[in-house]
């Protein structure tokens, strides 16, 4: 019994020690722009396993550097209520996780109906996220892409110590540099200067828009620079824009 509560001792400082660093780590991030994000190592130690070479295009601008086109563009894409959330999204996150059990309901449902090939026909239901962008970036900077609960969990106190170290504003800055948009391709002015040749503060909304809908899939859309999909979702998104609430912007 004494050993098992030394144990369980130990490991809640051990908790606690790892939460103090990333409030340290979050809190430099105030003044030092992050170098590289646990998702970015991740991704060139795979190429480089993979192919022997390093691709990693990124170079940092500041938020006024930025078109706000592109931040127009990503609110309204990927987190409608970023302004005035507290890094959580409850209503998106109470609609994935019904969507999600609809699909799971489905794929059950399937299963049952086709017993004897269930093993070998049955899909798995395709799990739909509700993560805001203050979600992503806490993800993108300090975790692996693994989906346990224990990571979740992490992802959440991450997040919220995001929001209440670093502000809005600064959020968006540090994602907007640090988001990928293609093999090796980081942070807006790369992305901007490899399809559009130009730098991000110069993105007209088409453009900003075309980039944001690549995000969910930036290494697949890469290779279909004339996809009909991405004209028709950049043309929705770009009517959107006009509803999309920057940081510090009157309601």
């Amino acid at each position: 019994m004494r050993s098992a509560l030394r144990f369980l001792a130990l490991l809640a400082c051990a908790v606690v020690a790892l939460q103090l660093f990333f409030v340290l780590r979050i809190a430099c991030m105030l003044w030092l722009d992050p170098q590289s994000t646990a998702f970015e190592r991740s991704q060139a130690w795979q190429r480089v396993q993979a192919t022997g070479s390093l691709r990693w295009r990124q170079q940092w601008r500041d938020y006024d550097q930025i078109s706000v086109h592109l931040k127009r563009a990503v609110i309204a894409s990927e987190d409608d209520s970023f302004s005035s959330h507290d890094g959580l999204d409850w209503v998106a996150l109470e609609k994935a996780w019904a969507k999600n059990a609809k699909a799971e309901d489905r794929a059950a449902q399937r299963a049952a109906q086709n017993a004897a090939n269930a093993a070998k026909n049955a899909r798995a239901p395709k799990v739909v996220g509700g993560s805001t962008i203050t979600q992503q970036l806490a993800k993108n900077l300090f975790l692996s892409g693994e989906r346990t609960l224990l990571r979740k969990s992490q992802e959440l106190v991450l997040t919220l110590l995001l929001e209440k170290l670093l502000g809005k504003q600064r959020i968006l800055e540090i994602y907007l540099n640090s988001v990928e948009w293609g093999e090796g391709v980081f942070g807006a002015e790369a992305a901007a200067q490899h399809y559009f040749r130009k730098s991000a503060a110069q993105l007209t909304p088409y453009e900003a828009a075309r980039l944001v809908v690549m995000l969910p899939r930036p290494r697949y859309f890469e290779k279909l620079p004339n996809s009909e999909y991405l004209s028709a979702r950049a043309q929705v998104i770009v009517a959107r824009m006009g509803d999309a609430r920057l940081p510090g912007a009157a309601p």
